[in-house]
This record gives C-alpha cells, structure tokens and sequence, in this order.
C-alpha cells in the first residue's frame, strides 16, 4: 500500500471526493440516497467556504493524489454544543489501515488546542468500525433516538467527548 498523507485544510476536489466517498458507502450498506449524498456535498461546500482556520479543521486522507478520507470541526457553537466532528469517512480500501485513527486524533488534537471543552458527533446504530473507533478515543454516547436527518429513518446517536 502507497503512503497516505493527511494533510490540513481543503484539497482540490475534496468536496466531489468526500460526498462520493459518503454516497457510495451509506447507499451500498443502507440504503441511503439522492437526498444524503446532496446534503453531504451541500453543507460541506457551506462549511468549506465559511471555514476559518483560527476556530474550524478540515483534513484529508489523500493518496496518490486522491482523497481517500476526511474528517472536520465545525467549532461555530464550540462554546455553548461543543465542536462538532463531521464527515468522517474513510475509503473502503484503508478499512483497518490505523488511517481513521489519525484523522480522528488530528481532530482531537485541534479541539485540545483550542481549549475546547467537548466534541461531539451524530452518528447511528450498527456502524461497529466506527464506534469502536470512537470509544477507544473516549467518545461516550449520550443521547440517542429515532430519526431520519440522512434521508432514512435510523437509531441516531450522539457521542461526546469531555475535553475538560
């Protein structure tokens, strides 16, 4: 296997790249659609043009020239809900390579930095991979619910992060 940079800040062709990489993966495991991968594109391209490096991060998974991953803060309501982690998602072909695990510690990072006192994400039941990942980073749940805000309707998840 090639080298896989992560590399900080927007990436040529990221937007595309990571709302594919979403698409694909949530439509082909469950069921996801049109609606999902739109959303996906649309609120990481607001997130991207509004992204200021003093507060936000974004990082990329790219190999061989293609973003293979991604990762975000949105840390806009960082002081009141905590910073948000979103879009994280890495490639089927990296499953289990420990590149998760260094987009998900640059994010941890960035919000220890900042001196935030929590992160948090959504996510829902039945993503194994993905919980493990974030309990053996110290993610516990904290809430959790019925909802349909990717376009079908699952068990959602929020996890949270003390920091402080």
């Amino acid at each position: 296997m090639s080298d896989v940079e992560i590399v900080e800040g927007y990436v040529a062709g990221a937007i595309g790249r990571v709302a594919e990489l979403h698409g694909s993966y949530y439509h082909r495991n469950w069921g996801f659609g049109l609606e999902f991968e739109a959303k996906v594109a649309r609120e990481l391209a607001d997130f991207l043009e509004r992204f200021d490096r003093a507060r936000d991060g974004f990082w990329a998974a790219v190999e061989s020239g293609r973003v293979q991953g991604s990762i975000s803060i949105d840390a806009r309501r960082a002081d009141g809900d905590g910073a948000h982690l979103r879009w994280f998602i890495v490639a089927q072909s990296l499953a289990g390579s420990g590149v998760g695990s260094r987009l998900l510690r640059a994010a941890i990072d960035l919000c220890r930095l900042r001196g935030y006192a929590r992160v948090y994400l959504w996510t829902f039941d039945g993503l194994s991979a993905a919980r493990h990942l974030y309990e053996s980073s110290g993610f516990r749940m904290v809430e959790q619910r019925r909802g349909a805000q990717w376009g079908a309707e699952v068990n959602e998840q929020r996890y949270q992060l003390d920091l402080r």
